[in-house]
């Protein structure tokens, strides 16, 4: 077992309710293999972690950039929430090493490890959310993801990807790019979906996201660097 009193350490904060932190590292994969009464894996705090996030994140925006509307602040709250961003705190507060997983997933990396480390960032929120309230969860947040945002503003991270193919497509080739599902896994409160970006009948690149919309410009995203765009 992870000796989760020295990441309670690493974040500033004790759980009263130790059993809440063990269950936001535990991957589902993992009580497959090990099988005990009364634990639990981390899809739950997860769910409840991703609403607390997303308000948080929405509140903090509100009030920084009074004067953006409000389709700018629906996609820089997008760019400080996905996956890649919130895989990449995680990774930074090392998450990786206390993650309890079964031992296939334990081996996988790139895209796979990143989404499994966004879950339990998220799930962490919930279990912070739920052991000491809204004001612990909120702390969290904006210590770990808050100071995201002047960069994503600065270099417009935020700018939505499928419009920028879009424009340079068909300024440069005449077509529109068209997106197409080409798989989907996981139960259905927690899929990922793999989105294929194409230009004609040519397939450019691919992405994965949590939701149909995510998967897109993640592929979007990489047919642009495909591109040279």
């Amino acid at each position: 077992m992870p000796d989760f009193k020295a990441f309670q350490k690493k974040i500033g904060y004790e759980f009263r309710d130790a059993h809440l932190i063990e269950q936001a590292f535990t991957h589902r994969s993992h009580l497959n293999e090990n099988r005990a009464p009364g634990r639990e894996h981390n899809e739950r705090l997860e769910f409840l972690g991703d609403a607390v996030l997303e308000l948080v994140v929405t509140e903090f925006l509100f009030s920084k950039y009074p004067d953006k509307p409000e389709g700018d602040l629906t996609a820089i709250r997008a760019a400080l929430v996905n996956t890649v961003s919130i895989a990449d705190a995680a990774t930074k507060l090392g998450m990786n090493e206390y993650l309890l997983l079964s031992r296939g997933e334990a081996r996988d990396t790139g895209r796979a490890r990143q989404i499994i480390l966004a879950n339990a960032f998220e799930a962490l929120i919930g279990a912070l959310y739920l052991d000491s309230g809204y004001m612990s969860a909120k702390d969290f947040i904006a210590k770990n993801i808050f100071q995201k945002t002047d960069d994503v503003v600065a270099n417009r991270l935020w700018q939505d990807a499928k419009s920028k193919l879009q424009e340079i497509a068909q300024e440069q080739l005449g077509i529109t790019p068209t997106y197409q599902l080409l798989g989907q896994s996981g139960p259905d409160h927690d899929k990922t979906f793999t989105i294929g970006a194409f230009i004609g009948a040519e397939k450019i690149a691919s992405g994965e996201g949590r939701s149909k919309q995510e998967a897109e410009q993640v592929a979007a995203q990489k047919a642009l660097l495909a591109k040279g765009w």
